[in-house]
């Protein structure tokens, strides 16, 4: 092989050569394609409070900011072929449990007085539809059951595979139109984890509030030591079968994010995350994250995730749900992003009761984000004693007939989702969780709502549902939009196969019971009879049909076959002929230019959190309840038009934009070291700029960016990585020149040319320079992908990632040299 260098001398010079290409990891691994077990989880950590939410933080918790490493477009998912199911990998990992499941109840106590145990005198409605969604295609447990309900699509997507169906709400029929393809089939082409690994433990979510839908699992390509990864894709329209914007980001930490849940909020997607360590397992405690909507919806590759740790405020704190926004009703402005998990009073004394925190993100200045009241939670709202340690927080609890085998219970969390919803009068939360209903080990479901009138939350009625001896358990709660609540779950017994029901209330029941009785969504035929591995959920999800905001969309798994993983999934749905759709208001436009060309791509933004875009003939449309609303439109290269106080009403409401062309300006400049003036190879992320990151001449340092005139935040990252980032707000109004200087990262001290002096300083190297450059095969000339160099001295040249920046051919290298002739 060859090298390309420069050599020169002087006190200080930059040595290099312009060459770069594209690379990208190509490791696999799939926890989601492999049994998992729990039995031998021994790195579970018993955690005793030693009085109720104590925190251990004396100086306000602060956010840690995340960009996304790789984002692009899609190409339409409808013309991506299905990427190959990989072969199953021979590791177990545990399921790994929470504080909950390790601290049982001495007494193992419950409230008798809030089970409910008899069918109630009321039948809940037969399914409008029942089908079979994507069955076992990798060999192994749990099928992580979830998807959810658009205006015309449902998209499930459970361990290690999606699939998406045309609905026919109408005629109540379900047309398969892609799929099953494994999960990684979104991320086709993306390059790193989110495309070589697919790892399960999925989320699919419609987005109601601009017709998208959300698209998330994680990446484990190392597993059991990290990095780990989050990967998230965006639908470019409400089709589910179009382009996506995608993300890679790495959870912070070191640490792994396992149990990710989701929610959808008018100013962020919310997300939480059961960490535990890298390499050992330990657990880690509670991580939550809000995710910039705004910018992820426009592929905006500065895209922030504003993250917070709670495990130094209290390692107890686990199994936490995001709410998640259901109806036409939006939060009230400002609101913050809800969380909640329900605790033990063995864990917490001296009661069981639910905890809510409130997420305040500023994607303005991230820094300013909260969290609770400094990671404690806001309320902590008593619920009914319920003891939730099936089994003493053993896997293998549920009996099931003719085998000895049992199934999980997983009884240590909330189960998804917390559903949103806003009345005007009143706000709602609602979710549950699976519980020893008798007091031995038969399981039942604690299921609650909450209220906040206008003061704060509190508890507006709970129950625990045991109409009968079966087993119900992995439950979903939702409520519709005149107030009834569903339960979906999972039941099985000595005497009954896995099978899937629902029940529920209307609004007028007594609260506290679910007395509209039991229905069938499918009866099991058969047992899971492996017994080394218990697996059974991990969750389910009961969505609301947004088309209507009456009809439950439910998807669980059951058996249909007796066998050791003959695991199948359901997706069908009901609605109480009560409800009836609310009357909606369509509030609908076209945007052109001066010249009265339409612009297709617009942004339009309705106060409450409305956004939908103009297609090719410029046109938009949103559904509203009557109203008062501040409308804009907003796209990249024009000036932004605003109409305040605009009033919906029936029947409807024209609203057209003309929107002027924003003048260009360019921005220039040097990116340089702050000690020595080296120029510097960096990345600079400019905020609403959709055009990607823009990268500096690795020699000179130098850039320039045509940008439309306004708000701009840039942040500068060095490519060999050893600085700290400089972050600028920028108004660009005209043609100039902005210089940035990157401080060294001093602790770390592994900035190229640096390195720790006799007096444990990171100082320069003196009279030294840098070298950059590219390796080829002396043979055909081709570019040597991760290359060993080092120099005269053994000191080993740093390896930079620059496939993102496509003005470099090849990857490439960099070392701190002294002045004068070197050799590599």
């Amino acid at each position: 092989m060859r090298t390309h260098l420069w050599r020169l001398t002087g006190i200080i010079c930059l040595l290099a050569i312009l060459i770069g290409s594209a690379f990208a990891s190509s490791s696999t691994y799939a926890a989601g394609q492999i049994p998992l077990n729990r039995e031998a989880d021994t790195n579970i950590q018993m955690i005793q409070a030693s009085s109720a939410d104590s925190g251990h933080l004396s100086q306000p918790l602060p956010p840690t900011i995340i960009l996304p490493e790789i984002s692009d477009l899609s190409p339409a998912l409808r013309t991506i072929t299905p990427a190959p199911m990989g072969p199953m990998q021979e590791r177990e990992l545990p399921l790994f449990q929470l504080p909950n499941a390790v601290n049982p109840k001495s007494t193992r106590t419950h409230d008798d007085s809030g089970v409910q145990t008899s069918m109630g005198p009321e039948a809940m409605p037969a399914p409008l539809q029942s089908f079979d969604g994507v069955a076992n295609r990798f060999g192994g447990w749990p099928p992580d059951t979830e998807g959810d309900i658009g205006p015309t699509h449902y998209v499930q997507w459970i361990n290690i595979s999606f699939a998406v169906w045309q609905i026919d709400k109408i005629n109540n029929t379900a047309t398969m139109i892609y799929g099953p393809a494994t999960g990684n089939t979104l991320f086709t082409g993306f390059g790193g984890p989110c495309e070589n690994t697919n790892d399960g433990d999925p989320i699919a979510l419609y987005d109601p509030l601009a017709d998208r839908w959300l698209m998330s699992q994680f990446a484990l390509p190392n597993y059991p030591v990290g990095p780990f990864y989050q990967c998230i894709a965006i639908s470019q329209t409400g089709d589910p079968t179009g382009a996506y914007y995608r993300y890679q980001y790495t959870w912070p930490g070191d640490s792994m994010n396992d149990y990710p849940k989701f929610g959808v909020w008018p100013d962020a997607y919310y997300m939480t995350a059961n960490q535990f360590a890298s390499g050992s397992g330990a657990w880690r405690g509670a991580g939550v994250a809000a995710f910039n909507r705004s910018k992820m919806m426009v592929g905006n590759p500065t895209a922030e995730m504003v993250y917070f740790n709670l495990y130094n405020v209290n390692q107890n704190f686990g199994g936490m749900l995001p709410a998640d926004f259901d109806g036409n009703t939006t939060p009230p402005v400002g609101a913050p992003g809800l969380f909640a998990e329900w605790n033990d009073s063995a864990v917490f004394p001296t009661n069981d009761a639910l905890r809510v925190w409130e997420f305040h993100v500023d994607f303005v200045t991230p820094a300013n984000s909260t969290f609770g009241s400094n990671g404690l939670p806001n309320f902590v709202i008593p619920t009914m004693d319920v003891d939730p340690n099936m089994c003493g927080g053993a896997s293998a609890c549920i009996p099931q007939p003719d085998t000895t085998a049992k199934l999980d219970a997983i009884s240590d969390r909330l189960m998804y989702r917390l559903q949103y919803r806003n009345f005007g009068s009143y706000q709602t939360l609602v979710s549950n969780h699976t519980v020893d209903a008798t007091g031995g080990d038969i399981a039942g479901i604690h299921w609650f709502e909450l209220r906040n009138t206008g003061t704060g939350w509190t508890l507006y009625q709970n129950g625990v549902y045991h109409p009968d001896s079966n087993n119900r358990w992995m439950g979903s709660a939702a409520m519709d939009h005149v107030g009834d609540i569903a339960l979906g779950y999972s039941v099985s017994s000595s005497s009954v196969h896995p099978s899937v029901r629902y029940a529920g209330r209307l609004v007028g029941d007594t609260p506290g019971t679910l007395p509209q009785s039991e229905a069938s969504l499918v009866a099991g035929n058969g047992s899971q009879t492996d017994t080394t591995y218990s697996r059974w959920g991990d969750y389910s999800m009961l969505g609301v049909d947004p088309s209507d905001d009456c009809t439950f969309w439910y998807t669980q798994e059951y058996v249909a076959v007796t066998g050791a993983n003959t695991w199948m999934t359901r997706i069908g749905s009901f609605k109480f002929p009560t409800c009836t759709a609310p009357t909606a208001i369509t509030l609908e436009g076209t945007v052109t230019d001066a010249a009265f060309a339409p612009i297709a791509g617009v942004r339009i933004d309705v106060s409450g959190g409305y956004t939908t875009i103009t297609d090719e003939t410029g046109h938009y449309a949103l559904d509203l309840e009557d109203g008062v609303y501040d409308i804009t439109a907003s796209k990249y290269g024009y000036v932004s038009s605003t109409v305040p106080g605009l009033i919906v009403m029936p029947p409807g409401t024209m609203q057209d934009f003309t929107l002027d062309t924003a003048p260009t300006s360019v921005i220039s400049g040097v990116v340089t070291d702050a000690a020595t003036g080296w120029p510097v190879y960096a990345r600079i992320d400019i905020s609403g700029f959709p055009g990607g990151p823009v990268f500096t001449d690795p020699v000179t340092g130098a850039y320039n960016v045509p940008l439309s005139n306004g708000s701009y935040t840039f942040s500068v990252y060095a490519m060999s990585g050893g600085y700290k980032a400089n972050v600028l707000p920028l108004e660009v109004t005209a043609n100039a020149v902005q210089d940035f200087t990157l401080v060294v990262d001093s602790i770390a001290c592994t900035a190229p040319g640096y390195s720790i002096s006799p007096d444990a300083d990171c100082v320069a190297m003196p009279s030294s320079g840098l070298v950059i450059g590219s390796v080829f095969d002396l043979n055909n000339g081709t570019a040597i992908v991760n290359p060993s160099i080092k120099d005269a001295n053994s000191n080993p040249a740093l390896l930079i990632d620059n496939s993102a920046d496509t003005s470099q051919a090849h990857p490439m290298y960099i070392i701190g040299e002294p002045a004068g002739t070197v050799s590599l």
